[in-house]
Order: structure tokens, then C-alpha cells, then sequence
């Protein structure tokens, strides 16, 4: 192995990422060095490289948080992993110190540090992780869907089914079908939604969601949404909003949109506040109004294993593969949503 490899390092927002040759990391205690096969990219690259909406902790930086790779080499005192094992890496390295971690939802860890944004991540020829943040990825599995699994599916997966607690039959609508939004309703679907309304500003985008399984389909830029959402729900409203977009506009359609007693999860990350209805309304209805943050470990490996049985198909999710040298590509092409990208994922 040689000394050095490529990444794709972040210096200055609104700057090419530059691909560049850095030293190999050099594994620890309890570390592993993965090889990286494929990583995605998703909203939060762009708005780090892009807009500056998401500072890093730290310039310049690697890029890359949605990884899946085989194990290259194994650091002093890890059990349970050997050279060559495929693996999905979890992008979040926890303390398992603090209130959240020892009460079991590391994913609310406070100490947390993620792939990409506080430490090096995945836009490179190799990664370090600690062992602790590996699931074993089956042979089934392609790379590159694997690699989008921890963040562009598990992350609605999350919001859909443990925070959200859709029920069988209930009904759901979809705010935004991009990334997020596009396996939200594959989710919604396989979890046993009996009514799924995509909203969306794209037709092209929507039209693409009829196929993926949304039942109904509003396109907000042309219709008033809560009036066609009553009109499809019988004048109820949803049991269950997903707000994948973080807008102020779009979670105020995704909280009016629900029914008396109703839930709206809130996903999409964004700068501007959240306005909700006024409080009469809001506590008359029982309104319930959920952040949602990430997935756990329990959640992904579910998950791989939907995908392993053949019940959950991804095989449409990868709408672009690109090699390393094209990441500003990559990027611009999502930033801009040329063509209304899924995911684009990279070969390493």
C-alpha cells in the first residue's frame, strides 16, 4: 500500500474542491483503516462547500460522509473484524461517555464528531474509523447502494417509522421527493401507508415519485397544498407529515396538512425559523411536531437486511456514478438538481 492517496479537499466555500495526494491515515487503538469503494454525496456537502451553510470544523478537510469499502487494515485491540470484510460506515464517531450514549441513543451523542464535517471523510482512496462505527455489509449489497444507505435512506427510514410511528393504513404526505423524500415514500409504502401524497415544485420530480409509489401527487407551485390534501384526505388531513426540504413555508404546509391529533416530523435542515400555527390551534388539535435527526446502527442493519430479501429496492436511487476526479461536477450537478438527482455516488 502506498503512502499516500487522493481526497477531495474542501479550502474555501464557493472553491473547486481540490484533489489532492495526503498521507494514508495511520490507524490506533480500536481503529480500522476501510478502503473506500464508494461514498455519496448529498445536501449537506453542498451547503459546506457550496453556500457556506454548514461550516466544517476545520479547513482544509475531506469531504464525505455516506461510505461503504472493505477493511484494509486492523488497529491494536479490535475484535469482531478482518482485512477484506465489506463494511457500511457510520458517519457518526460518539463518545459513549455522555448522557445520550449511555442511555443508548449515541445518535444524540453531544461529543459527536461526523465523517466529513468535523473529521477527514469519505471522498477518498481511504478512511479511519473507529471499529465501533461499522456494520457488516452482505454480499447482496452493491457498494454503491450501500454507501447512500446510512444517510439517504436510514435517515427517512427514522423519521418514518420511529419517530413518525406510521401505522398500518395510515396516511402520509411527502414534502420535498428528492433524496430524502424519494425513499420516504418507498418507506411510507413498505411500512403499510394506505394513502401516500407526494408535494413537490418539479413535475419531472413528482412524476418520478407516481413510479416509486406515491399514490397522489401536488405540485405546490401550481395548487394550494392543504386544499387538495383535505380534498384527497376527505377533508381529515394526513396522519403523518414529512418535511424533507427545511424551509419555513414547507414545514408550515406539513404542519397545517396534518389531522386533529396528528404528527409532522421535521427532517430538512435550513437557516431560517420555524413558525407554527398559533397556539390555540396548536394545542386544541393536539398537534405533535417532531425533530428528526439521523438513524442508529439498529435501524441501518434493518434496513440491509430489507434490501438483502428483496423487499426494499434501490436499484433506481443511484441516479449517477462518478469517479473522484469529477467531484465538482458532482456537486454542481446537485446543487443545481440537473436531471433531479436521487444520489450521486462516487467510485474510489
Amino acid at each position: 500500500m502506498e503512502s499516500t492517496m487522493r481526497a477531495a479537499r474542501f479550502y474555501k466555500v464557493g472553491e473547486p474542491l481540490a484533489i489532492e495526494r495526503v498521507p494514508v491515515p495511520e490507524v490506533g487503538v480500536g481503529e480500522v483503516l476501510v478502503r473506500v469503494k464508494a461514498c455519496g454525496i448529498c445536501g449537506t456537502d453542498v451547503h459546506i462547500a457550496r453556500d457556506g451553510t454548514i461550516p466544517p470544523a476545520k479547513t482544509p478537510i475531506t469531504l464525505g460522509h455516506e461510505i461503504a469499502g472493505v477493511i484494509e487494515e486492523v488497529g491494536a485491540g479490535v475484535e469482531g473484524w478482518n482485512v477484506g470484510d465489506r463494511v457500511l460506515v457510520i458517519s457518526s464517531i460518539t463518545c459513549g461517555t455522555c448522557y445520550a450514549c449511555r442511555s443508548g441513543d449515541e445518535r444524540l451523542c453531544i461529543n459527536a464528531r461526523i465523517l466529513g464535517l468535523h473529521v477527514d471523510g469519505g471522498l477518498a482512496e481511504y478512511v479511519k474509523i473507529p471499529a465501533s462505527c461499522l456494520t457488516k455489509l452482505p454480499d447482496e449489497v452493491p457498494f454503491e447502494q450501500a454507501a447512500i444507505i446510512g444517510d439517504a435512506v436510514a435517515t427517512p427510514y427514522h423519521a418514518i417509522v420511529t419517530r413518525g410511528n406510521l401505522r398500518l393504513g395510515e396516511t402520509v404526505a411527502i414534502f420535498g421527493c428528492g433524496g430524502l423524500g424519494s425513499h420516504g415514500i418507498l418507506i411510507a409504502r413498505l411500512a403499510g401507508a394506505s394513502k401516500i401524497i407526494a408535494i413537490d415544485i418539479s413535475d419531472e420530480i413528482l412524476e418520478r415519485s407516481k413510479e416509486l409509489g406515491a399514490d397522489f401527487t401536488i405540485n405546490s407551485a401550481k395548487e394550494k397544498t392543504s386544499k387538495r390534501i383535505r380534498e384527497i384526505t376527505e377533508g381529515k388531513g394526513v396522519d403523518l407529515a414529512l418535511e424533507f426540504v427545511g424551509t419555513s413555508a414547507t414545514i408550515d404546509r406539513a404542519v397545517r396538512s396534518i389531522r386533529k391529533g396528528g404528527r409532522a416530523v421535521i427532517v430538512g435542515i435550513g437557516p431560517e425559523k420555524i413558525e407554527l400555527v398559533s397556539p390555540y390551534v396548536f394545542v386544541y388539535c393536539e398537534d405533535q411536531v417532531l425533530g428528526s435527526f439521523g438513524s442508529t446502527r439498529e435501524e441501518i442493519d434493518r434496513i440491509l437486511e430489507l434490501i438483502k430479501m428483496g423487499r426494499l429496492d434501490l436499484s433506481r436511487s443511484i441516479s449517477q456514478v462518478l469517479e473522484l476526479e469529477q467531484i465538482n461536477e458532482g456537486l454542481e450537478k446537485l446543487e443545481k438538481k440537473e436531471g433531479n438527482p436521487i444520489r450521486i455516488v462516487f467510485r474510489i
